[in-house]
């Protein structure tokens, strides 16, 4: 299952790039994936390998750890 979209999401967002920037740096590491992809990455409906999350770790720049944490849920007052 995809549990990592929604994160990649979030990461290249908060870079401010666009979908076409993230699959161009992971062009760039030897990754060939397409914009459409990448949004079905995002939207959780394509799989993600082990090996393609170190890709997305090294374009966007962030330990893998980063990518499969959660946000923590909102407390309640």
């Amino acid at each position: 299952m995809n549990v990592v979209g929604p994160k990649i999401r979030q990461l290249r967002q908060e870079k401010d790039w666009t979908q076409e920037a993230l699959a161009a740096r992971c062009n760039i590491l030897d990754w060939d994936i397409s914009r459409g992809t990448l949004a079905k990455i995002e939207s959780q409906l394509r799989r993600v390998t082990d090996q393609e999350v170190v890709v997305f770790a090294k374009a966007l720049r962030v330990d893998i750890e980063q990518i499969y944490r959660q946000p923590k849920p909102a407390r309640q007052t």
